[in-house]
């Protein structure tokens, strides 16, 4: 072998001419090294061999490993939200905004021990491109959705498009659920517009712009269905929604939002019940445009920006409401009403506000207060005015929280509010509230 040779010529340069008996020596304690060497590499080929089998064999790329099934990806985020308590409120049976056409869809509190709302919340990447997202409101013997949407994830330069039923961009507090209210009921602003809020069946593009200033605009077209519009069963548009927000950060304590929305729908024979001048209820159908200016803004502090020890939130938005069209007053004079089934001309504008500041003093307590005040604005029935009552008057309620929260899962709250949002009558309220999130659930918005 080529190393053997190399080795005894090298041995052999080493040592000088020697006599024979020391040769023969010599050449004996050559052939031991020689025979020890030879082993060692034996072995080492061994080993190297070894290793070569027990190597897996390179796959293509294509093969590398298997395809993941889709059934093993689908992981979604799932939270079951539970929400009730005990609410005492004054003796009146009709709890009517007084001077506002009321919502279908109301939030008015119920007396005593209630489940408040059960929500069934469920949200996962599809896949690179989209996510979804479904809440289902349980209540009794019914479930209803009222979120149900797909929104891209890659569409590039800001932009996202989401489809499907959702709430509305426009304002401030109406994409959140009730579990993520600050109070333990809704503002008399957003229960006099929407009832709790504006949802919609369409598609939204929302965009940020790539500056330092926080800068989002959004548009919406939906079916409308929902209060002040109705379902038209018609092709088309029936609603559509413009939003934009401005915010940024002070200084590493503060950050701010504020924004303003337009919202513009239709509406054809919407139900509603008012009082007639004989304080007789009647029933309206009323038909025509319904256009809605909201203006938001929001500012939070927190010392050096960490919000787990104290913090602060003040949060304001106000309204302006325009509606157009015709108002039919069905007859109601065999209950001796007023009404005569007369169909007028009807006009109004209508605004109102809420104010709201949140105080954390320590960690997991919380104390705030909220003002909502409502104008009625001027209303004209029209032909109608002979038989219902335009009301001068502005809805007021005054309310007060204290709430503890023993970890992001869960809240206790206690609320008194003075409300005077029903003409002649001035009520104390007091809600005990409890939410609590079983499983994974997304972080809110700003």
């Amino acid at each position: 072998m080529l190393r053997t040779t190399l080795l005894v010529a090298a041995l052999a340069a080493t040592f000088p001419a020697v006599a024979d008996p020391d040769l023969n020596a010599l050449r004996a304690e050559i052939q031991a090294l020689k025979s020890n060497y030879e082993a060692r590499i034996q072995a080492l080929e061994t080993r190297l061999q070894q290793t070569e089998n027990a190597a897996p064999v390179a796959l293509p790329a294509a093969e590398a490993a298997p395809v993941q099934s889709a059934g093993n990806r689908f992981n979604p985020d799932i939270s079951l939200i539970l929400q009730g308590g005990y609410t005492h409120l004054g003796k009146g049976d009709k709890r009517r905004i007084t001077g506002f056409m009321p919502a279908d869809h109301d939030s008015t509190p119920t007396r005593g021990f209630s489940l408040n709302g059960t929500e069934l919340v469920m949200s996962a990447s599809i896949d690179p491109s989209f996510r979804g997202h479904l809440i289902v409101a349980l209540q009794d013997e019914a479930a209803e959705v009222e979120e149900a949407w797909f929104q891209t994830t890659r569409l590039g330069n800001g932009f996202s498009l989401k489809g499907g039923r959702f709430r509305s961009g426009l304002g401030y507090q109406n994409e959140k659920h009730p579990h993520a209210w600050d109070f333990a009921d809704n503002t008399l602003m957003y229960r006099a517009l929407f009832g709790e809020a504006y949802g919609n069946d369409g598609v939204q593009l929302k965009g940020v712009a790539p500056t330092d200033l926080f800068m989002e605009l959004g548009a919406e077209a939906g079916r409308g269905a929902n209060f002040p519009g109705t379902d038209r069963n018609r092709n088309g548009v029936g609603s559509v929604a413009l939003f934009g927000h401005l915010g940024g950060d002070v200084s590493i304590a503060h950050s701010w939002r504020g924004g303003l929305s337009y919202l513009h729908t239709q509406a054809r024979d919407r139900e509603a019940s008012l009082d007639d001048l004989n304080a007789v209820e009647a029933n309206t159908l009323f038909s025509g445009k319904s256009k809605t200016w909201v203006a938001d803004l929001v500012w939070k502090w927190a010392p050096e920006g960490n919000a787990s020890e104290r913090s602060f939130k003040f949060s304001t938005e106000y309204f302006l409401r325009n509606e157009r069209g015709t108002l039919l007053c069905q007859d109601n004079t065999s209950d001796f009403g007023k009404c005569d089934g007369t169909e007028g001309a009807y006009r109004t504008q209508q605004s109102g506000l809420y104010a709201q500041g949140v105080y954390q003093f320590m960690p997991h307590w919380r104390t705030g207060y909220r003002y909502d005040r409502l104008n009625t604005g001027s209303v004209d029935f029209g032909s109608n005015n002979a038989s219902l009552n335009a009301v001068n008057y502005s809805p007021i309620r005054h309310s007060l929280m204290l709430d503890y929260s023993p970890s992001e899962f869960s809240r206790l709250r206690l609320q008194y509010s003075k409300d005077k949002s029903m003409q002649g009558l001035a009520e104390n309220q007091w809600f005990v509230q409890y939410v609590h999130s079983l499983g994974s659930h997304g972080a809110h918005t700003f």
